[in-house]
């Protein structure tokens, strides 16, 4: 391999791990953002929301790899051309394309992890990452008692204390309701302090009390009128201990096999064995509408079929207004009731069965979106890299300034397109190849029109060259039309030019 393969190689790969560490911070942050309310107040131990980073930071692969590339490839090509390093490439008789080589098929490389990855691994991560985030956002928060407040949260108690120590063990001046035995508060414990701890597993709250009364109405649930020997109990303590079950504010994982199903976490042997059978539910649906609905239509009946002798003997039937009028009169209205009620059985019929193909032809829907996706990520990696490596010898300029917003802008331009013609997809407004390949089949001549420009050393982002020629075409039209410039001042008259002089 030549010394140049080996600088750009070396140029590219630098720029695309900090950039890649970049992105994948971004889109994090923008993860925690949008789940902060779901996070923050709950307990959670450090190693859940490292594993739910770790795993979302693998979903974010698919969009990070693309922007990554195209980001790290016009700073690579910006930098190689601020140094006029391109310009001793071209001048040592090495073209632009034999230079990009071995940079290419890097990308290839790429590009073909990224389908392993997206066809074996991700679904894999979207599995672990849809039951964690489930887990996490059905979590309740954790017990917090604030001073002179209600507290709620565990059911059947209602707990308030006047104030609390510096680090929220011990609680002073506590009343406790008690509503499990009925909606009413019929029992009451009053304490002048409580020491919260939790039980070995976790699974139980323990508060000791010290210094109280509980006070206990004795009277049946069903009891509605007044009865006058109802007791009612009070009892004095030093010292005694309520348990509370925390049970619902521990974390509880769901069975993984019940999210196994969902499109997104398949891959693409899943995808088609789902496809199949889904397309074969399908025609078993649609061929029992026919068969429930056929006998209500005549026109299928053997004995008004145009086949059958009984009915080619038959005369043809003449009217002049309705066809109601071939029916006798005193049979016209229990005609008219029995059509009445076919049609509403065939109506029934349709609206339920319409509903079960809507359900099935929206699956049938996604998986084939999820199915193109795994090659969208691939193919996507290797345009935005055709986008951005002539894109940065064209404007000439490394760093994180200018390559940054041109690279955003060009993502932003490829990420809209393809996030709206995923959506009329999904809406079943365009056929799923084409909407899963739109933005790539928009983006592609654009590749090669910056592939060409690079090759032609054009100065497509000069913007004195587009000066220049605006000047030219103004003065152009002023010469075209005749139009003069009014802050020149006209050339003054000679003396010859005004008199002339006798012989």
């Amino acid at each position: 391999m030549k010394k140049i393969h080996l600088l750009i190689l070396k140029s590219f790969i630098r720029p695309f791990i900090v950039t890649f560490f970049i992105v994948m911070f971004v889109l994090l942050m923008l993860f925690l953002f949008k789940y902060i309310d779901d996070l923050i107040g709950k307990g959670f131990e450090w190693y859940v929301i490292l594993e739910l980073l770790a795993y979302q930071s693998a979903v974010q692969i698919s969009m990070a790899m693309p922007l990554s590339m195209l980001l790290s490839s016009i700073m690579t090509f910006g930098n190689l051309g601020e140094s006029y390093e391109l310009v001793a490439i071209k001048a040592a008789g090495i073209s632009l394309r034999k230079a990009m080589t071995p940079l290419f098929i890097l990308v290839a490389l790429f590009s073909g992890g990224a389908f392993l990855f997206s066809d074996y691994i991700l679904p894999v991560v979207n599995l672990k990452m849809g039951s964690l985030l489930y887990d996490v956002r059905i979590k309740q928060a954790d017990f917090l008692i604030k001073p002179g407040i209600f507290n709620n949260t565990i059911p059947g108690y209602s707990i308030r204390a006047k104030r609390k120590s510096k680090d929220g063990k011990i609680l002073y001046d506590l009343m406790i309701y008690d509503h499990k035995s009925s909606s009413t508060a019929n029992n009451v414990l009053l304490a002048n302090e409580g020491y919260i701890y939790n039980s070995p597993d976790n699974n139980f709250m323990i508060l000791k009390l010290k210094d109280g009364v509980r006070y206990e109405d004795s009277r049946t649930k069903n009891a509605k009128a007044y009865n006058p020997r109802q007791q009612f109990t009070r009892f004095y303590f030093e010292e005694t201990e309520q348990k509370f079950d925390m049970s619902a504010f521990q974390m509880k994982r769901t069975d993984e096999n019940l999210f196994k199903n969902h499109h997104a976490m398949l891959n693409l042997r899943q995808l088609r064995h789902y496809t199949d059978s889904n397309a074969i539910q399908m025609d078993s649906l649609r061929n029992t509408v026919f068969r429930e609905i056929k006998h209500y239509f005549y026109y299928f009946n053997d004995y008004y079929n145009t086949k059958s002798s009984v009915v080619s003997s038959l005369p043809p039937i003449q009217y002049t207004h309705g066809f109601v009028e071939t029916i006798p009169k005193e049979k016209r209205n229990m005609a008219v009731s029995n059509a009445m009620n076919q049609v509403r059985y065939i109506k029934d019929v349709l609206n339920i069965k319409s509903g079960e193909d809507s359900f099935y032809r929206d699956k049938d829907i996604l998986y084939n979106v999820e199915f193109q996706r795994k090659f969208t990520l691939a193919v996507s990696c290797l345009l935005l890299f055709c986008i951005g490596a002539p894109l940065g010898a064209i404007i000439r300029k490394g760093g994180l300034g200018l390559p940054v917003v041109v690279a955003i802008i060009f993502f932003l331009i490829y990420h809209i397109i393809s996030t709206v013609s995923e959506k009329s997809t999904k809406e079943g407004n365009i056929d799923t190849f084409w909407g899963m390949w739109m933005a790539i089949f928009v983006l592609s001549p654009l590749a090669i029109f910056l592939a060409y420009k690079a090759a032609t050393d054009s100065a497509l982002f000069d913007i004195e060259q587009y000066r220049l020629k605006a000047e030219k075409t103004l003065a152009w039209i002023k010469v075209r039309f005749g139009i003069r410039n009014r802050n020149v001042a006209p050339p003054n008259k000679s003396l010859h030019d005004d008199y002339t002089l006798s012989p």
